[in-house]
């Protein structure tokens, strides 16, 4: 059916499935609670025929936070090849506003995990999965305000294209649109950033094994794959997360060892940056940026360059602790001050409403880019015991994301 650019997309009655969701679920996995049980009924249930589409979405999570993925997306292939929409649970019995999340059919670390977000909040999340084949329902289902919360992967290239293309019809207000999304794949955002002032980020390039191969046998030069690579670099196969295949490759041999034990045909490499403190450590934070403006989420310390906030066992010290502590009680006087310049630009740059930076300090005094991303986990899971000073922090960040939400449905008039 063609539309002309002016005419806006109905709305309907939202046709719902109920779910445990997201957070609860992974709340649930942090906590150690045993999932297993709960599995074997939704289990039990598909082979009574009385299970419903959200218990078979739930029963999707629990599978891969048991570790089993291939049949956790199965399942879930299975479940949204019906049904799309879904319902996560709210805190209050009338809420003040409805929330229309725009999915893809992926992991479930590759959409936004905006459910812990909207924790305790007023706001009813309903979450459209665009699926391939299927595409996006018209009429819409009813929302306030919506927000894209796939990420900027190859998997979600179609769901962000079919959005995309009905972005100028949206009936309510449309946040992170999904042109602004692909630009923070790793090998754009470099180049959306460069020559921001106060900022340093590497020149991410996708190589592959072919050209990385000839580089171990010095065959080509690290400048013919881009000008500004050099030894020692970082090399991570393409689409992979969380570390996987990452790893620091000092010279030409060092690449000839790493080669074999991937069986990947595209990677991205990056110059390396000694981004290590004058005590040797290591410092890496996660900013959220709510609404043009950023949020410390966390501090990580270890004495190895690729931290994650696991691998730093910030638990396990009240020295890294403190230090965190201090960082997000002045981080608007201190971190965010200090780096205000670049991370307006970056800001105004990226464009998206709601994002993540992962990012350090180099030696020079700039703002040192990894990532950013609008699928990271921004959560207040951590034991309040040992991070007092977490749950505040996460509360500000929250209350920041209703706002934000808020304020853009009041201004379509979508809620008085």
């Amino acid at each position: 059916m063609q539309h002309r650019a002016s005419q806006r997309i109905g709305l309907t009655v939202p046709q719902y499935a109920d779910r445990i969701g997201f957070a609860r679920l992974t709340h649930q996995a942090f906590d150690g609670v045993d999932l297993r049980p709960l599995r074997d009924r939704f289990v039990a249930k598909i082979a009574e025929g009385t299970v419903q589409a959200g218990e078979v979405l739930d029963l999707s999570l629990i599978t891969q936070l048991l570790g089993d993925k291939k049949t956790g997306l199965a399942m879930q292939a299975e479940v949204l090849a019906f049904h799309q929409l879904f319902r996560s649970p709210c805190a209050v019995a009338k809420p003040a506003l409805r929330v229309l999340a725009l999915a893809a059919a992926i992991d479930m670390g590759g959409n936004t995990p905006i459910e812990f977000l909207l924790e305790s909040s007023d706001i009813e999340l309903l979450t459209l999965y665009v699926v391939k084949g299927v595409g996006l329902p018209e009429p819409l289902p009813d929302h306030d305000v919506a927000i894209v919360v796939a990420s900027d992967s190859e998997e979600c290239r179609e769901a962000l294209a079919a959005i995309d293309d009905a972005a100028s019809r949206w009936p309510r207000p449309l946040l992170n649109r999904p042109d602004r999304i692909a630009n923070l794949d790793r090998d754009k955002l470099h180049r959306l950033l460069a020559g921001a002032a106060g900022l340093d980020i590497p020149a991410t390039v996708c190589a592959t094994r072919a050209q990385l191969s000839d580089l171990s046998q010095a065959r080509i030069r690290c400048e013919d794959i881009t000008s500004e690579l050099h030894f020692p670099m970082i090399v991570r196969p393409r689409g992979t997360h969380a570390g996987v295949g990452l790893a620091k490759i000092d010279d030409a041999a060092a690449l000839a060892d790493y080669l074999p034990g991937r069986q990947e045909q595209q990677f991205f490499v990056a110059r390396f940056v000694d981004y290590s403190s004058a005590d040797g450590l290591f410092r890496k934070y996660r900013l959220a940026i709510v609404d043009g403006r950023p949020y410390a989420c966390h501090m990580a310390i270890a004495d190895r360059w690729d931290i994650w906030y696991l691998n730093a066992y910030m638990a396990f010290s009240e020295e890294k602790r403190a230090e965190e502590a201090v960082f997000m009680r002045d981080f608007d006087t201190a971190f965010a001050s200090r780096h205000r310049v670049a991370l307006d630009e970056m800001i105004a740059r990226v464009g998206l409403d709601y994002f993540t930076i992962d990012c350090a300090e180099n030696r020079r005094g700039e703002l040192l880019i990894f990532e950013a991303d609008n699928t990271a986990v921004v959560h207040n899971m951590d034991s309040p015991d040992l991070f007092p000073y977490k749950q505040p922090q996460m509360h500000k960040i929250f209350a920041a994301f209703t706002a934000m939400l808020s304020r853009h449905a009041r201004a379509d008039g979508s809620v008085a």
